[in-house]
């Protein structure tokens, strides 16, 4: 088991599901963890349930990361609070499904401005301090909407698929100092999301995975964390599906 002792990981999108998961296995393994999201009760949630398990191991941070200004601001605060950052990970996303024939302007803007703008704020705020860190890591939640597209997601797979290509830059842009930067694009995730839909839905998704079943969120912080810990330190620029082989 990689340890973290001593590192710093910020984590957006960490008030639930795939996002509370990975805040939860950073603090596991020894880190301090920053609990971001946009709800102050969500992000509040999953710090307090981390601090009754490793006291003092995590700080929660309501923010709307599509809000420039505000994550600069949140960004120095988290770095006073933490005394640096080591790990960033962009977890923070929203849906707004519908066919691109019938979708408005706001469905598509907000999806882009999370998922993708989202992830320009965030690492706009911590990069400089991350390049004075010991062990610098970004990892960004993709999907793999973003590799294949879905009818009825036109906003959610540009976003992802602008991630990617977001990823990929930065990991070029900040190689020199050593700053790894990858991308993991979760398949069909066991979370509230996924148990709503309907059994014929969940029948035909299952038919289009090898492994014949959903991932769980454990399966996500799994690879975040190899990806942010010492094993990661020669990879970078890379995208990681985990998704039972639906993309292979």
């Amino acid at each position: 088991m990689q340890s973290f002792e001593g590192k710093v990981a910020v984590v957006t999108g960490g008030g639930r599901g795939i996002g509370g998961a990975i805040a939860k296995a950073f603090a596991e393994r020894g880190a301090k963890v920053a609990v971001v999201s946009r709800s102050e009760s969500s992000c509040g949630k999953t710090a307090e349930e981390i601090n009754e398990q490793f006291p003092e191991a995590a700080k929660a941070y309501a923010v709307d990361v599509a809000d420039h200004e505000a994550v600069q601001e949140l960004g120095k605060r988290i770095v006073e609070d933490f005394g640096g950052v080591n790990i960033l990970v962009n977890n923070a996303g929203v849906t707004r499904d519908g066919l691109l024939m019938r979708m408005k302007e706001e469905d598509w803007m907000a999806v882009l401005d999370t998922n993708l703008k989202g992830a320009f704020n965030t690492v706009k705020a911590f990069m400089r301090p991350m390049m004075k860190a010991e062990d610098p890591r970004i990892v960004n939640i993709a999907s793999v909407i973003g590799l294949i597209g879905n009818a009825g997601q036109a906003n959610y797979a540009a976003s992802k698929a602008g991630l990617i290509g977001f990823t990929k830059s930065v990991a070029r842009e900040l190689a020199g100092k050593k700053v790894t930067c990858n991308a993991v694009a979760p398949g069909f995730i066991t979370t509230d999301m996924t148990d709503v839909l309907p059994e014929k839905v969940r029948e035909d998704v299952l038919g289009k995975i090898p492994l014949g079943e959903f991932g769980t969120v454990d399966d996500i912080a799994a690879v975040t964390l190899f990806l942010a810990g010492p094993s990661g330190r020669y990879i970078t620029g890379q995208v990681v599906a985990v998704d039972g082989g639906m993309t292979m």
